[in-house]
């Protein structure tokens, strides 16, 4: 037995530690095979037209992480919030815009953005296309406060 562990695990005694690999073929129009489209969060009035995917974690995998495939709508946005764990996101789909603090950056395929613990952010789509990224951020995690 290798004394090998992957940082990217929980404890075996999770919940979640009892699947195997697998493997999730992506579709048209941005949708993965047997992955549910869910609201981003509940509804409310401090976000709009904002879909979510959870693709890795929470899907009875040993991980420490999630992987999400989040996609705004044209005039779409996510609230303006801020919590205490970091992620990462990666453009996958069209243009967008990122707030960060007081500035705002223009995204499109393959831009990366860091999320550092406690900044504001926010992301919008001014574009008349749909705009998706991938959110990489721990399994475990603050629950975010609402920025005003």
């Amino acid at each position: 037995m290798s004394d090998f562990s992957s940082s990217c695990e929980l404890s075996a005694s999770s919940p979640s530690a009892s699947a195997g690999s697998r493997v999730l073929r992506f579709q048209p129009e941005f949708r993965w095979q047997g992955v549910p489209v869910n609201d981003y969060k509940q509804p409310a009035e401090h976000w709009q037209k904002v879909t979510r995917m959870l693709l890795v974690g929470g899907r009875d995998e040993a991980t420490g992480f999630h992987v999400r495939y989040f996609e705004i709508a044209p005039g779409g946005f996510t609230s303006l919030e801020q919590h205490v764990h970091e992620h990462a996101v990666v453009v996958l789909r069209g243009r967008g815009q990122v707030q960060l603090g007081d500035a705002v950056h223009d995204l499109s395929f393959g831009d990366t953005v860091y999320v550092a613990p406690r900044e504001p952010h926010q992301f919008r789509n001014p574009s008349p296309e749909p705009f998706g990224f991938l959110c990489i951020v721990d399994a475990e995690r603050d629950q975010p406060t609402p920025v005003v």
